[in-house]
């Protein structure tokens, strides 16, 4: 499938929703399914990764129905092993899927096979199973360190307690480290060298375990009696993204994304388009899911400036960075990311990817080691392919409202955001 958008002819206006959130729905599904009772949740996106979780899950025996209007059903099993015994489960291109089911396998004490598509299987995942081996888990991965992972059974003294810094900040890994320490035999204490999202303490807490948060250090006591669930997912900041960039690339452009997710780990997106230029404003503010939510306004100017974007903001829009970059190429100026070296370990490496793609279409960009650094104005327009990466298509496309661009094997946006065009065109006519 290729995707490409007219040059827009006049601003980008609307008012307009985007799908649950996806990092929400991931942990409200698996949460619901080793918890007691019958959890209901609103908003569930249907997409290629969520699929994903309910598919693996679904191979270990866990019930759970979809509704036409986006309400998922939970059966929950319990703080239990799963009810299939040494299954296989498939998780798809879901890093997500994959590291926070291994924590959950490791605190049950189930017997499992997680494997995924070649290009999760290209993931490190010694990162996870590392630490879970210091817990006493029977965890193997291939030589290289990567899926499949095959769990053995539980040890007969149980699992040990955890103290463990992680070398890089990462909620994947911190998420399953948490999951396999509510199944330990003690409290254990995970420390990172940097913030990253904080969901899985914040979903969890509201189900009854007992975890404290006291600045990059998570303390969690063993918990296998979790409370079912049953609420609203905010929208996915991650996708309101793009169309936040789209408006921000077109000057005079004025939208409205309602009810999305503004968790303070989640933002750097809206905190890097407002130091470019773009006007910002947040409001009618309320609290859904245990998550703060909002709508958003954003306003465009009629020039970008270029920004430097390192530390802490790097972790806050880690997922953004294909996007960013694209705003980056329509700025004043220079746009440079550093200390972003996490980068490389995503759907693709990013770096390169971005790098390459916005090359292929003429702009001026560098690339680093920790990141890259693009010349604004110099993007021509050309093609640009997906490179099996769901966030690196649909940034490509927008750079289409500016030049024009064809991107070749866009349908791996069905991954993360199926309405994409849909969403763009309807801000765009």
């Amino acid at each position: 499938m290729n995707l490409s958008f007219e040059r827009a002819k006049k601003p980008l206006t609307g008012i307009l929703t985007v799908p649950g959130d996806k990092s929400l729905a991931h942990r409200a599904l698996l949460f619901a399914s080793i918890a007691n009772g019958v959890s209901r949740i609103e908003n569930y996106p249907d997409s290629g990764v969520t699929r994903s979780m309910r598919g693996a899950l679904s191979s270990l025996g866990v019930e759970s129905e979809l509704s036409e209007d986006g309400v998922l059903t939970v059966k929950g099993n319990g703080f239990f092993p799963f009810p299939n015994k040494r299954a296989v489960a498939y998780c798809g291109n879901s890093a997500t899927t994959i590291r926070l089911l291994a924590g959950t396998l490791a605190g049950l004490g189930s017997e499992a096979t997680l494997d995924g598509s070649e290009g999760l299987r290209r993931r490190p995942m010694g990162r996870v199973a590392d630490p879970l081996r210091s817990m006493g888990v029977d965890v193997s991965t291939t030589p290289d360190g990567t899926a499949p992972l095959v769990f053995g059974p539980k040890p007969a003294s149980g699992l040990n307690a955890l103290e463990y810094t992680l070398p890089v900040a990462s909620a994947q890994v911190k998420s399953a480290l948490i999951l396999a320490a509510l199944g330990a035999n003690g409290e254990s204490v995970i420390t990172e060298p940097g913030p990253s999202r904080d969901h899985t303490e914040r979903m969890l807490r509201a189900m009854g375990a007992d975890i404290i948060s006291d600045g990059l250090t998570v303390r969690v006591k063993p918990c296998k009696n979790l409370r079912a669930i049953s609420g609203k997912l905010p929208g996915d900041i991650s996708s309101a993204s793009f169309l936040f960039v789209a408006a921000a690339i077109v000057p005079g452009s004025d939208i409205t994304v309602c009810g999305i997710g503004l968790n303070p780990t989640r933002t750097g997106i809206l905190d890097v388009l407002s130091m470019m230029g773009v006007r910002i404003d947040i409001f009618n503010e309320r609290e859904e899911f245990g998550e703060k939510v909002g709508d958003v306004r954003l306003r465009s100017n009629d020039d970008l400036n270029g920004v430097e974007i390192a530390g802490d903001l790097v972790v806050r829009s880690i997922d953004e960075f294909p996007a960013i970059a694209v705003a980056g190429a329509f700025a004043k100026g220079e746009t440079v990311v550093r200390e972003a070296m996490e980068l490389r370990y995503k759907e693709s490496d990013r770096i390169a990817a971005i790098v390459n793609q916005l090359k292929a279409l003429g702009a001026d960009i560098e690339e680093f080691e920790d990141g890259f650094c693009i010349r604004g104005g110099t993007l021509k327009g050309g093609v640009a392919r997906a490179n099996g990466d769901h966030r690196l298509a649909m940034s490509m496309a927008l750079a289409g409202l500016r030049e024009e661009v064809v991107v070749e094997g866009a349908e791996i946006l069905q991954e993360s955001f199926p309405d994409f065009e849909k969403a763009v065109k309807s801000i765009s006519v």
